[in-house]
Protein backbone atom coordinates (compact mmCIF):
# COMPACT_ATOMS: atom_id res chain seq x y z
CA UNK A 1 0.00 0.00 0.00
CA UNK A 2 1.28 3.46 -0.97
CA UNK A 3 1.14 6.04 1.81
CA UNK A 4 1.12 9.76 1.11
CA UNK A 5 2.20 12.39 3.55
CA UNK A 6 -0.55 14.88 4.20
CA UNK A 7 0.14 18.28 5.67
CA UNK A 8 -1.24 18.73 9.13
CA UNK A 9 -3.89 21.40 8.58
CA UNK A 10 -3.87 22.38 12.23
CA UNK A 11 -0.10 22.90 12.16
CA UNK A 12 -0.38 25.02 9.02
CA UNK A 13 -3.13 27.16 10.57
CA UNK A 14 -1.10 27.57 13.75
CA UNK A 15 1.96 28.63 11.74
CA UNK A 16 -0.10 31.17 9.79
CA UNK A 17 -1.55 32.58 13.00
CA UNK A 18 1.93 32.85 14.52
CA UNK A 19 3.26 34.65 11.45
CA UNK A 20 0.36 37.10 11.56
CA UNK A 21 0.82 37.70 15.28
CA UNK A 22 4.54 38.31 14.75
CA UNK A 23 3.80 41.19 12.40
CA UNK A 24 1.24 42.65 14.81
CA UNK A 25 -1.90 42.32 12.72
CA UNK A 26 -4.73 39.87 12.24
CA UNK A 27 -6.53 39.11 9.00
CA UNK A 28 -9.76 40.54 10.43
CA UNK A 29 -7.97 43.72 11.55
CA UNK A 30 -6.39 44.08 8.11
CA UNK A 31 -9.77 43.69 6.39
CA UNK A 32 -11.38 46.23 8.72
CA UNK A 33 -8.54 48.72 8.22
CA UNK A 34 -8.68 48.31 4.44
CA UNK A 35 -12.42 49.01 4.48
CA UNK A 36 -11.93 52.09 6.70
CA UNK A 37 -9.11 53.65 4.71
CA UNK A 38 -9.43 52.38 1.16
CA UNK A 39 -5.82 51.22 1.46
CA UNK A 40 -3.95 47.93 1.57
CA UNK A 41 -2.13 47.09 4.84
CA UNK A 42 0.49 44.91 3.10
CA UNK A 43 1.39 47.71 0.69
CA UNK A 44 1.32 50.06 3.69
CA UNK A 45 3.99 48.05 5.51
CA UNK A 46 6.19 48.26 2.40
CA UNK A 47 5.51 52.00 2.06
CA UNK A 48 6.43 52.56 5.71
CA UNK A 49 9.82 51.01 4.95
CA UNK A 50 10.22 52.94 1.68
CA UNK A 51 9.49 56.34 3.26
CA UNK A 52 11.70 55.62 6.28
CA UNK A 53 8.94 56.10 8.87
CA UNK A 54 10.75 53.70 11.20
CA UNK A 55 13.71 56.04 11.53
CA UNK A 56 11.53 58.21 13.79
CA UNK A 57 8.76 55.84 14.97
CA UNK A 58 8.61 52.42 16.56
CA UNK A 59 6.12 50.51 14.39
CA UNK A 60 5.17 46.98 15.39
CA UNK A 61 5.57 44.48 12.59
CA UNK A 62 7.92 46.60 10.49
CA UNK A 63 11.50 45.37 10.62
CA UNK A 64 13.94 48.08 11.67
CA UNK A 65 11.19 50.52 12.69
CA UNK A 66 12.65 51.25 16.09
CA UNK A 67 12.81 55.06 16.05
CA UNK A 68 12.32 57.06 19.22
CA UNK A 69 12.01 60.61 17.86
CA UNK A 70 8.26 60.36 17.23
CA UNK A 71 5.70 58.42 19.23
CA UNK A 72 5.34 54.66 18.85
CA UNK A 73 2.51 53.98 16.41
CA UNK A 74 1.20 50.70 17.83
CA UNK A 75 -2.44 51.17 18.74
CA UNK A 76 -2.77 54.51 16.96
CA UNK A 77 -6.21 53.47 15.70
CA UNK A 78 -7.50 53.64 19.26
CA UNK A 79 -6.14 57.10 20.03
CA UNK A 80 -8.34 60.19 20.05
CA UNK A 81 -6.01 62.50 18.14
CA UNK A 82 -3.39 62.35 15.42
CA UNK A 83 -0.36 64.55 15.99
CA UNK A 84 -2.14 65.98 19.02
CA UNK A 85 -4.32 68.19 16.82
CA UNK A 86 -6.57 66.19 14.46
CA UNK A 87 -9.47 63.97 15.48
CA UNK A 88 -8.47 60.41 14.65
CA UNK A 89 -10.37 59.51 11.49
CA UNK A 90 -9.07 57.64 8.44
CA UNK A 91 -9.25 60.74 6.23
CA UNK A 92 -7.40 62.81 8.83
CA UNK A 93 -4.74 60.10 9.13
CA UNK A 94 -4.21 60.24 5.36
CA UNK A 95 -4.10 64.05 5.50
CA UNK A 96 -1.51 63.95 8.30
CA UNK A 97 0.69 61.40 6.53
CA UNK A 98 0.63 63.43 3.30
CA UNK A 99 1.39 66.85 4.75
CA UNK A 100 1.76 67.05 8.53
CA UNK A 101 3.17 70.58 8.44
CA UNK A 102 0.10 71.86 6.64
CA UNK A 103 -1.92 70.58 9.61
CA UNK A 104 0.51 71.78 12.29
CA UNK A 105 3.34 74.05 11.23
CA UNK A 106 5.20 73.33 14.47
CA UNK A 107 5.34 69.55 14.13
CA UNK A 108 8.73 67.90 13.87
CA UNK A 109 7.32 65.39 11.40
CA UNK A 110 8.62 66.14 7.92
CA UNK A 111 6.50 66.33 4.81
CA UNK A 112 7.79 63.45 2.68
CA UNK A 113 5.74 63.91 -0.48
CA UNK A 114 3.61 60.82 0.14
CA UNK A 115 0.89 60.53 -2.52
CA UNK A 116 -2.67 59.81 -1.39
CA UNK A 117 -2.61 56.16 -2.50
CA UNK A 118 0.51 55.43 -0.41
CA UNK A 119 -0.89 57.43 2.52
CA UNK A 120 -4.07 55.31 2.42
CA UNK A 121 -1.96 52.14 2.41
CA UNK A 122 0.14 53.40 5.34
CA UNK A 123 -3.00 54.38 7.25
CA UNK A 124 -4.47 50.93 6.55
CA UNK A 125 -1.39 49.26 8.05
CA UNK A 126 -1.34 51.56 11.07
CA UNK A 127 -5.03 51.00 11.80
CA UNK A 128 -4.51 47.23 11.52
CA UNK A 129 -1.79 47.13 14.21
CA UNK A 130 -3.38 46.65 17.60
Amino acid sequence: MHTRLRPNVFALALAAAAATAACGTSHAAEQEAAALTGGDPARGRAAIRAYGCGSCHHIKGVGGAEGTVGPPLEGIGGRSFIGGVLPNTPDNMVRWIQDPRRVDSLTAMPTLGVPESDARDIAAYLYSVK
